[in-house]
């Protein structure tokens, strides 16, 4: 089996190097966003470039905004399973201040060049001691996708709810705290911790994954 997986905002496909899963990723690297394009079109892009709905059986993983794009494409195809960490399921758990800030349209009005924040704020706000990797990540982010993914994240609309949901959640999370009693909490995981705690998160990810998988034959 297959999981194609989108990473966070501003991040790569180098976060899910520290997995250690029994099935095969496929990680989905950002494309270029169309002028006012849509999360949803977004995801329909996305779907069609890498030939999702063409597997047979495949899972969806999101990380942080990726994890919105991993509902959206989750709402068109049918994956056996979705799976999020970092991440939200709808617009309900968003924060309050992320709310606001889609409402009060101050993103618009931002410099997408102030959206790269200074390493030592992105350490904290992310929670880990990846220095090296996360100093590269953000060296290599792309400015124009940011603000892009920042004012769908603030707008996200989503309250469906999708079967087959896998959601884990860090109890330490500044940026998008784990809302909902159908998250596996991580204790002490920070925003980071698909890097910080990739041993646990993969051991429950196999575990899960092999048991569903048990359970459908």
């Amino acid at each position: 089996m297959k999981i194609f997986a989108i990473s966070g905002l501003g991040a790569d496909e180098r976060v899910f190097n520290y997995l250690t899963l029994d099935y095969e990723i496929v990680p989905i690297r950002w494309i270029a966003p169309k002028r006012k394009e849509t999360i949803i079109a977004y995801s329909e892009r996305l779907i069609q470039e890498y030939k999702i709905s063409d597997e047979n059986e495949y899972a969806i993983l999101g990380v942080s905004f990726g994890g919105l794009i991993a509902i959206e494409i989750s709402k068109i195809v049918n994956p056996k399973w979705i799976i999020l960490i970092s991440s939200v399921e709808t617009r309900s758990e968003l924060s309050s201040i992320i709310k606001l800030l889609g409402k009060s349209k101050l993103l618009n009005l931002i410099p997408k060049e102030i959206l790269k924040p200074p390493l030592f704020f992105a350490q904290f706000m992310f929670g880990t001691n990846q220095k090296k990797l996360l100093k590269a990540i953000l060296k290599d982010s792309d400015l124009t996708f940011t603000k892009w993914a920042l004012k769908e994240l603030t707008n996200w609309k989503n309250e469906t709810i999708l079967p087959n949901l896998i959601k884990i959640g860090g109890s330490k999370d500044k940026l998008l705290p784990p809302r909902g009693n159908n998250t596996i909490l991580i204790e002490h995981g920070a925003h980071f911790m698909i890097v910080d705690k990739a041993e646990e998160i993969s051991n429950i990810l196999n575990e899960k994954l092999k048991n569903e998988h048990i359970s459908k034959k």
